[in-house]
């Protein structure tokens, strides 16, 4: 375990292109560089290798992983994040998940390259965070939401002072002004926490000109949506949702943990996430599936898409020409 902060797994780790690697099982890893997992071996012989290098890593983290705190979510000194399992809660041997954090972000050109999305979808993005419009994006676990938002931010105006709240501090931010919150978990007698809806109220209170919340996930869609609907413009934030359509879907849930009524949300909902940019994973990597206007349909919620990529190719919709007025700053 010499090689800390990852051990034995630090060699998968620094595969060009690597974003994950996963153990859960003596002798074999898998890596994810982006193209679907790929299964390798490891220097770690026995169930009781795996359990000792998971608590190790965690303890490098100043975490706590045993028996009476079976799971652990931590990020390393390198900044990798790191998830651990202990048995019996992971069947017959410790479950380590690695995520690898750039340091830099990509840029949108780079984006471009790698297929992610087109160039004139790219430049639709850009316009959109440069012109201060707020943006959701949205996409399974793995799908590349933090990637393509902190290349998002390579757009932002570098005069801007961006607080930036998250769970784990994953976003690296090309930006010269950057205010970094982190949530923090409460202790093992359950005190001491600080939940990301305390730290955007926090946020509001730090003179920013643009508010970035990692990932929503609960009763924070309450602050942010305050905050989008009282002059700070240009929020953007993530969430976990299978389609830009299942998106409305997904915020209803959320504005339940939030104490929101269907018709709450919906007033301040179209403001607050005026674009939905919904991304995917598949066989030959991360896509930008569709890019959508969210809108206010009464007491609910629905999407208009703009622009739809599938194995044909982009297929513009109608809300293509609002996006683009949007985007040059004028009332769509």
């Amino acid at each position: 375990m010499t090689d800390l902060p990852a051990g034995p797994l630090a060699p998968l780790l620094a595969l060009p292109g690597v974003t994950d690697v996963m153990v859960h099982a003596p002798g074999v890893a898998w890596v994810d560089r982006g193209q679907g997992i790929e299964r390798r071996p490891v220097d770690l012989a026995t169930a009781e290798d795996v359990r000792t290098l998971a608590v190790a890593l965690a303890a490098s983290a100043g975490r706590r992983l045993d028996d009476a705190a079976p799971t652990v979510d931590a990020r390393l000194a390198d900044g990798t994040r790191l998830h651990a399992v202990l048995p019996p809660i992971a069947d017959g041997c410790a479950a380590i998940s690695l995520r690898r954090i750039r340091a830099t972000p990509f840029a949108l050109d780079d984006l471009v390259a790698g297929g992610m999305l087109s160039q004139e979808v790219a430049g639709l993005l850009a316009s959109l965070v440069r012109a201060r419009v707020p943006l959701l994006v949205s996409g399974g676990t793995g799908a590349g939401k933090t990637t393509l938002l902190a290349s998002l931010l390579t757009a932002a105006d570098p005069g801007e002072r961006i607080v930036l709240v998250e769970e784990a501090g994953e976003l690296a931010l090309g930006h010269p002004h950057v205010v970094r919150l982190v949530e923090r978990r409460p202790n093992v007698e359950g005190a001491g926490a600080v939940p990301l809806e305390r730290l955007v109220r926090e946020a509001l209170r730090m003179r920013p000109d643009r508010i970035v919340l990692g990932e929503c996930r609960g009763a924070e869609l309450r602050e942010v949506l305050a905050a989008a609907n009282t002059g700070h413009r240009g929020a953007l934030t993530t969430v976990h949702a299978n389609s830009a359509r299942d998106v409305p879907a997904r915020l209803e849930a959320l504005a339940v943990l939030a104490g929101l009524s269907p018709a709450q949300l919906a007033a301040q909902a179209a403001a607050a996430f005026a674009v939905v940019v919904h991304v995917e994973r598949g066989a030959t990597g991360r896509r930008v599936r569709e890019v959508a206007r969210l809108r206010a349909d009464g007491d609910g919620l629905t999407t208009v898409t703009a622009v739809e990529r599938d194995v044909a190719g982009e297929r513009f919709g109608t809300a293509w020409p609002g996006l683009r007025a949007l985007a040059a700053g004028v009332a769509a």
